[in-house]
C-alpha cells in the first residue's frame, strides 16, 4: 500500500444484504460500474462475503461488501449467515436489497430489526423493479417511514438516485480524530522508533507507521526515522528537541531508557487505541493484568490475519511477559480477521491489537460488546507500557485521558 492509498479501514464500509436471489450481487455490480462479483441465477451463488476497495462517487473512498442470503439452509448455510450478520459489525450504511416482485419477507424484517439495534443507517432497494407494471413511489410515506427506493440492476432505473442516498445516510458530521496531527504543530519534527527485525515485512513499512508518517507530514510536520539502537545517538546530535517520540511497542522499554524525561514518548499502538476512540477504556482494562490468578482466562485478539513468526507479538511474547510480569500461569485464547466471540463470558480480560485493519465502528462494537459483559478490554501497547511500568507516561500526550484517569495510574 502506498502512503496516497486511503486504508480500508479508513474508508466507508456498505454491505448488502437481503435472501438469496434478490438480486444483490447484480445490484452492487451496477452501483459500482464493474463486474465485482459473480452473478447467476442459482440461488446462494454468494458464498462468503466479498469486499472491493473502489472510490464511489459522490461519496469518496469506500469499501463495497456483498454478503451471502440472510435465508441460507443448512449447516453450511447456518455459516454463511453467520458470517453475513457479522458484516454488519463493521457497516457504516446498509443497503437491504429486497425482491420487487416478491416483497420483504421474515429475513428481511430480520435484519431490518438488526439495523436498528446496531445503530447501522440503512436504505431497504427494491430490486427488479423493471418487472414491476406500476412500481410504487420512492418515498417514506407508502412504508412506514422507511427509506426505500425502487432499482432495477437490469435497466440501470434509480442506480445513480440509490448512490446518492448511500452517500447521504453514510457520511457524517462529527469531526475525526487524527493519529497524531493534532498532537503537534507545523514545523516540529517527530521521531518514529522502527525496530526491522525477523517479524517485520521486508521491504515496507507495517501499516501503522505509514499512517502515522503521513499524519505528521499533513500537519507540516517532519518525521525522522529510526531503529531503536540508533535513538539516542540521534536524541544527541540532531540538535533540536523532538515534539514527541513514537516507538513500536515492543521496544518501549529500551526507548523509554533512551528518551529524556522532558521529552513525551508514546507508541503506535496507544495511538491507534485513541485513533479508533477506546484507549480510556484500555487504560482501565490493563489493571485487570494485576488481579489475574492461575484460573484466569485471557482472549488475545488481532484485528488481521498474518503468518506468524516464531516470535510472534500477540501468541507468543505477549502470554510471556504477562507470566514474567505476575508471576501466574493464566490460560490464552486466540482471535485473528473477522472472528471475533459473541460471547465472552469465558474470559476474564480482552487484549486487543491496534486495530489498524478495522474500522472504527468494529472496534467500537468489540469494545461495546466486552462492556456489555463485563469484561475488561485493553490493547497490546498499553499492556506493554503498564508491564514496563510506563504507562503513566506514554499517556501523558493526551492531558484529557491523564486527568480522567489520575486515580488509576
Amino acid at each position: 500500500m502506498g502512503l496516497n492509498d486511503t486504508p480500508s479501514a479508513n474508508r466507508i464500509h456498505i454491505g448488502f444484504f437481503g435472501r438469496r436471489n434478490a438480486g444483490k450481487s447484480s445490484l452492487v455490480n451496477a452501483v459500482t460500474n464493474q463486474d465485482l462479483v459473480i452473478v447467476s441465477d442459482i440461488r446462494g451463488t454468494t458464498t462468503d462475503p466479498v469486499s472491493k476497495a473502489m472510490e464511489l462517487l459522490p461519496l469518496g473512498p469506500v469499501l463495497i461488501i456483498d454478503t451471502p442470503g440472510i435465508d441460507d439452509e443448512g449447516a453450511l448455510g447456518e455459516l454463511r449467515v453467520r458470517r453475513a450478520k457479522q458484516v454488519l459489525n463493521k457497516t457504516d450504511a446498509a443497503i437491504l436489497v429486497v425482491d420487487a416482485v416478491t416483497g420483504k419477507t421474515e429475513a428481511d424484517e430480520e435484519l431490518i430489526s438488526l439495523f436498528r439495534a446496531k445503530q447501522v443507517p440503512f436504505i431497504i432497494a427494491y430490486n427488479k423493479s423493471d418487472l414491476l407494471e406500476s412500481p410504487p413511489a420512492d418515498n417514506a410515506e407508502n412504508t412506514g417511514g422507511e427509506n426505500t427506493i425502487y432499482v432495477s440492476a437490469i435497466t440501470k432505473h434509480n442506480i445513480e438516485t440509490l448512490k446518492e442516498r448511500i452517500a447521504f445516510i453514510a457520511k457524517t458530521d462529527e469531526p475525526k480524530l487524527q493519529i497524531v496531527g493534532d498532537l503537534i504543530r507545523p514545523g516540529d519534527f517527530v521521531i518514529l522508533v522502527v525496530p526491522i527485525d525477523k517479524a517485520a515485512p521486508k521491504g515496507r513499512l507495517i501499516l501503522p507507521q505509514q499512517q502515522t508518517i503521513r499524519d505528521i507530514l499533513e500537519a507540516d510536520a517532519a518525521a525522522v526515522v529510526v531503529k531503536e539502537f540508533e535513538l539516542k545517538e540521534t536524541l544527541e546530535n540532531i540538535g533540536k528537541k523532538p515534539s514527541l517520540v513514537i516507538t513500536d511497542s515492543q521496544v518501549f522499554a529500551k526507548v523509554s531508557a533512551d528518551t529524556p524525561a522532558d521529552i513525551p514518548l508514546t507508541s503506535f499502538s496507544i495511538l491507534f487505541a485513541r485513533y479508533k476512540g477506546y484507549l480510556a477504556s484500555a487504560v482501565r482494562g490493563v489493571r485487570t493484568l494485576d488481579h489475574i490468578d492461575d484460573r484466569s482466562r485471557i482472549l488475545i485478539a488481532e484485528g488481521c490475519t498474518h503468518h506468524r513468526q516464531c516470535d510472534d507479538i500477540g501468541t507468543v511474547k505477549l502470554p510471556r511477559w504477562i507470566k514474567q510480569y505476575t508471576g501466574k500461569e493464566p490460560e490464552f485464547a486466540f482471535t485473528s480477521g473477522g472472528e471475533f466471540p459473541e460471547d465472552l463470558s469465558p474470559y476474564d480480560l480482552i487484549i486487543h491489537c491496534g486495530a489498524c485493519m478495522l474500522n472504527e465502528r468494529e472496534v467500537r462494537y468489540r469494545e461495546a460488546n466486552a462492556a456489555d459483559q463485563g469484561i475488561p478490554f485493553t490493547n497490546y501497547g498499553t499492556v506493554i507500557a503498564h508491564i514496563q511500568g510506563i504507562l503513566k507516561r506514554s499517556v501523558a500526550v493526551f492531558p484529557h485521558i491523564l486527568a480522567e484517569l489520575e486515580d488509576e495510574l
